[in-house]
Parts: structure tokens; C-alpha cells; sequence
């Protein structure tokens, strides 16, 4: 029963810190936008590394939007 009782404890300790990793990972994301593109674009990475692969990468309307104004 200690066993199972203290592997909880410390499954619970580990996903308390893992929520904290995930808010200041939110919180920095919140104060710069562009940092949720380059993660996006890290992961995108990282799975071409992996796997020779295709990836269809989306295109944010807005962001073609403002690509098609500057071009005019």
C-alpha cells in the first residue's frame, strides 16, 4: 500500500509541475503573438526531421490578406 501511496504523490508533484510549464508557456504566448507562430513553425520542424514527409501548411487568411495589400 506505501508503494502505490508514494507513486501517487510523486505522479501528482509531476503534473503540478507540468501545469506550470504549461502557463508560463501561455503566459509568454499572451504578451507575443508571433511566438505561437514560430512554436507552430518549430513543430513543424521537427516533424519533417522525423519523417520525410509532405506538410500542407495552413495559411492564416488574415495573414495572406495583409501579404496580398503590401504587394500592391
Amino acid at each position: 500500500m506505501y508503494k502505490s501511496s508514494a507513486f501517487l504523490v510523486v505522479a501528482a508533484e509531476g503534473e503540478q509541475q507540468a501545469a506550470r510549464a504549461l502557463k508560463e508557456a501561455a503566459d509568454v504566448i499572451t504578451e507575443s503573438p508571433a511566438a505561437m507562430q514560430l512554436r507552430y513553425l518549430q513543430t513543424l520542424t521537427g516533424i519533417a526531421a522525423e519523417r520525410n514527409s509532405t506538410i500542407i501548411f495552413p495559411l492564416p487568411i488574415d495573414m495572406l490578406q495583409l501579404m496580398l495589400k503590401k504587394s500592391k
